[in-house]
């Protein structure tokens, strides 16, 4: 595998109703097509070696005799094929007849997985050929002239790959699937060999169900449906062909295809096992007992062929990132508005500087007083120029406070701060930490002692990117008393003040647009020519890829190497390997030192499957050491 992905073939071949020598000439030609292609498995469809729709030729002698003959050739055919493939066929175990699932591989027959649940109803009446496999357990089958594992407690353990388990068809569609009891004992890679006929309204249903299932058992599932190939006397079948990830659908074939076609995809095992460690109850289910069978070593996909999203917090559909802002928006206003009417406070106190997330912040406190039905003119907001404050953020503030309707004043800190340096001894000509950290904890000393005098609470604006890298004040803009943007990573505050300037306050669009198009920075250091001077992103690095570190390495538990491999293939070329490597090892650094900021931080909503609150979704040590990380990435590959 690379850094965990293992790439999965689902292939619908053409098949012809009991004609099992061309079956078996199609099922070996898309095995090795697939092969080809890098995959370690490849899936196909419900007793694909005969065809689903035989009917009451499955009684027949000679079509048994045709299936053993068809798996000896396919084995003979596959026999230097290093990948594994799942297949169809009917299995005759001790005077009974069963439909499963065959695990072949190298030119063997690894082990062979019954069908659990037989369906007898409408269209579908298996009961009249097959028993059902549910009580097998421990047993072994003779099939071509070898004796293999046979039962539905069998999971497939693959050199340097996942553990995969098996169902068929109609165990997906049962109350507990078989593969949720092979997902707690272990299995990652869950696949369905299918004969699903189409009707008006299943196929969406079909995806449901599978990716559902897949998002249960935190585990890739892949899913291949018979095709036009079989029988149309009462049903049609489409060839349905899918890989989902997690709930996510990462692949899909196009259906009524009249010829042999083939989805890939490839899944992220890694991906898996950490979520299973770190979400959810998974640990807690009841895990019965299976045979692991091993499989040999598998070929590795040369390069990566998924879709890894630069941006992973911000949908790109733009459907899909509308209901997301308008869910954001409502999750922090709601938080707020509870936080307001808990503690009795008479406004809140925001901090205004004509930046996005003091205006996001502002913007959601507004919304948080609709709730209340309270009036605008209640909300505090101050804006505090100081020497590094340009005419054109100010301007800005002024503009959007007027707008919203709010109550703004205006406190010029230059005095102050030039006070507090004359008191500590410091030049104010030097323009260091302490040049800039003044500023930031005069104006936070300001808004609480505000918030003292009209009986608020300070409306905290730092986002979830900053939290990360530790890029606030400590005891300044670091602290308040409700942090309504903890959640929301710099990417996504961009697209939720776009978003208000569109769905909420279209009035507001021309300077919400303005604040949109000004460079991110904390103006304090001395402005240059009225221009801003001091941009944050080219002393920390691009927000865009200190968020796509954050969302991998929280959620994924990705390692340093994989943090770079994923950029690489996620940016392409907007960034070098130098630049990538440079601001990967910063992120690691700023977020293991950095780390006692977010121990003391203040409360704030989750809004996302990231958070970073040290009482909720992160505990880590304030001296934790991040040397094995930077080892880990300055290791050649």
């Amino acid at each position: 595998m690379i850094y965990g992905f293992t790439r999965i073939a689902v292939a619908v071949p053409k098949v012809r109703v009991a004609d099992v020598r061309g079956n078996v000439a199609e099922i070996a030609r898309a095995w090795e097509e697939a092969e080809g292609r890098g995959a370690s498995v490849v899936l196909f469809p419900e007793l694909s070696v005969t065809g689903y729709s035989c009917g009451d030729l499955f009684f027949q002698r000679r079509l048994h005799e045709a299936v053993a003959e068809g798996l000896e050739e396919l084995l003979a055919r596959s026999a230097k094929l290093k990948s594994a493939a799942v297949v169809g066929a009917p299995l005759w175990y001790e005077g009974r007849l069963y439909n499963c699932a065959l695990v072949l591989q190298k030119g063997e027959i690894a082990g062979a997985v019954p069908k659990s649940f037989v369906p007898e109803h409408k269209e579908y009446y298996e009961k009249r050929w097959f028993l059902s496999g549910a009580g097998v357990t421990d047993a072994r089958a003779t099939l071509p002239g070898r004796e293999v594992p046979f039962g539905v407690d069998l999971l497939f353990e693959m050199a340097e790959g996942p553990l995969i388990g098996v169902e068929v068809c109609e165990d997906l569609w049962s109350v507990v699937p078989p593969s949720s009891w092979q997902a707690l004992a272990g299995a990652t890679l869950l696949l369905n060999l299918s004969a699903s006929d189409e009707i008006v309204g299943k196929s969406d249903y079909r995806l449901q169900l599978v990716s559902q299932q897949s998002a249960r058992c935190m585990a890739a599932y892949a899913y291949a449906s018979c095709g036009v190939g079989e029988s149309t006397t009462d049903v049609v079948f489409g060839g349905d062909a899918m890989v989902c990830e997690n709930g996510a659908l990462l692949a899909r074939g196009e259906r009524f295809v009249d010829e042999t076609r083939i989805v890939y995809a490839d899944v992220d095992i890694e991906r898996l096992e950490t979520i299973r460690l770190s979400e959810g109850s998974f640990a807690d289910g009841e895990v019965r007992p299976f045979r692991r069978i091993p499989l040999e070593s598998v070929p590795a996909p040369k390069r990566l062929e998924r879709f890894v999203d630069p941006h992973p917090f911000v949908p790109s559909d733009p459907k899909e990132r509308d209901v997301r802002c308008r869910e954001i928006f409502a999750i922090q206003s709601s938080g707020l508005a509870r936080r307001v009417g808990h503690i009795g406070s008479r406004t809140c106190i925001v901090g205004i500087s004509g930046g996005l997330d003091s205006t996001l912040a502002l913007l959601v406190t507004r919304r948080a007083f609709d709730r209340l039905g309270k009036k605008p003119e209640e909300i505090l907001c101050v804006t505090m120029p100081g020497f590094g404050t340009t005419s054109r953020t100010l301007a800005n503030a002024e503009a959007l406070c007027r707008g919203l309707g709010v109550t703004l004043k205006k406190i010029d800190i230059t005095e102050a701060c030039l006070a507090h340096f004359e008191a500590i001894g410091h030049d104010p000509e030097i323009h260091d930490v302490v040049f800039e950290n003044v500023q930031a904890r005069e104006r936070t000393q300001i808004l609480m002692d505000l918030a003292n005098e009209h009986g608020g609470i300070v409306v905290g604006t730092g986002d979830l990117s900053e939290i990360a890298l530790g890029w606030s004040t400590y005891n300044g803009d670091h602290m308040s008393m409700y942090a309504v943007n903890a959640g929301v990573p710099k990417t996504l505050v961009r697209y939720l003040v776009a978003w208000a300037a569109d769905a909420l306050y279209p009035e507001l669009a021309p300077v919400l647009r303005d604040i949109l198009e000004t460079p991110v920075s904390p103006e304090l250091l001395p402005a240059e020519e009225g221009e801003i001077c001091q941009k944050t992103e080219e002393v920390v690095g691009p927000y865009e890829l200190h968020d796509f570190f954050l969302y991998h390495m929280i959620k994924s538990g990705a390692s340093p190497r994989k943090l770079l491999f994923l950029a690489r293939h996620a940016f392409g070329e907007r960034y070098g390997e130098e630049e990538l490597r440079k601001w990967l090892e910063l992120f690691l650094r700023r977020f293991f030192t950095q780390q006692f900021k977010r121990s003391c931080m203040p409360d704030g909503p989750k809004v996302g499957t990231i958070a970073l609150s040290p009482r909720g979704d992160w505990r880590m040590p304030s001296d934790a050491e991040v040397k094995e990380w930077i080892a880990s990435l300055q290791e050649d590959e």
